[in-house]
């Protein structure tokens, strides 16, 4: 088999289950599956709103789908991997299973398409558009379609980007489709795009000064006594002679012993007996 025929052949057996797993696991709320071929098998995730129907009772249900997997479309050992579709208003296949659940239950094909856009909206969905085709009110087929926010229609973007869920309401007039394409809200588009600012100097503010109790200061250590020299022998023999003669006493301070203090000096008796004789 060339590759061309192989990867042709993959993509067909791809569809198919795709299409079993939908039918099979509608009431559960099926919200897509993947498939990986891996050298111990094939992995199959199932994505579903309640997971427990899913697996069924006892794994009833599960091993019914796998055993139908194998024999039916000839899968290398499926293995089944059963995962919650997290939220279901973001998912083009649960949203596409709900409008055409109530466009089955009678509700106005425009207040079912209002209220499902609504609904994903408000989820954070960054677009949506929802397109109802059929005999939505007289025996001729007409088109509806209910757009919000930002979608892609064309370009890689569109196909990877771009969540996609189609379902069948059945009626008595004839079937209608309905076909739900979604935009993330956590997906960065190629033409998204955001300026920013400048960076700007916050102003000053001026803080208050608030009194505070004056922290005790700690002690300051003492300092070390700085350390002594090592003195020469010939410094301490200098620093032991005495370094000048004692000053001598001043005269006034001076006493003669055996003589009084007050007594005359020789010479003042001298002068002093001519006076007396000349009187």
């Amino acid at each position: 088999m060339s590759v061309e025929k192989k990867f042709v052949a993959e993509g067909i057996s791809k569809a198919l289950v795709n299409e079993y797993l939908a039918e099979e696991l509608e009431r559960a709320g099926y919200g897509g599956m993947v498939m990986n071929r891996t050298p111990m098998g094939t992995q199959i995730t199932v994505y579903a709103e309640k997971p427990g129907m899913v697996i069924g009772k006892g794994g009833k249900l599960i091993r019914k789908i796998t055993r139908d997997l194998d024999r039916r479309f000839h899968l290398d050992n499926p293995q089944i991997d059963v995962q919650d579709v997290g939220r279901g208003d973001l998912n083009g296949r649960v949203v596409a299973n709900r409008l055409a659940s109530s466009l089955e239950r009678g509700w106005y094909f425009r207040k079912a398409g209002q209220s499902m856009m609504r609904r994903v909206m408000d989820a954070g969905a960054l677009g949506c558009e929802i397109v109802i085709s059929g005999k939505l009110t007289g025996p001729r087929s007409r088109t509806e379609k209910f757009i919000s926010g930002y979608i892609k229609h064309s370009g890689k973007p569109a196909v990877d980007l771009v969540d996609r869920g189609y379902s069948v309401a059945v009626k008595k007039l004839g079937v209608i489709g309905c076909q739900v394409r979604i935009i993330p809200p956590d997906v960065r588009l190629p033409d998204d795009f955001r300026m920013e600012q400048p960076a700007q100097a916050a102003p000053a503010v001026e803080e208050k000064k608030t009194e505070k109790t004056p922290e005790p200061k700690p002690a300051p250590e003492p300092a070390a006594a700085p350390a002594t020299e090592k003195k020469s022998d010939l410094d301490q023999l200098l620093e032991s002679e005495p370094s000048s003669a004692p000053e001598p006493a001043p005269l006034d301070e001076v006493k003669v012993e055996g003589v009084a203090e007050d007594a005359p000096l020789p010479e003042q008796k001298a002068d002093a007996e001519p006076s007396a004789g000349e009187e």
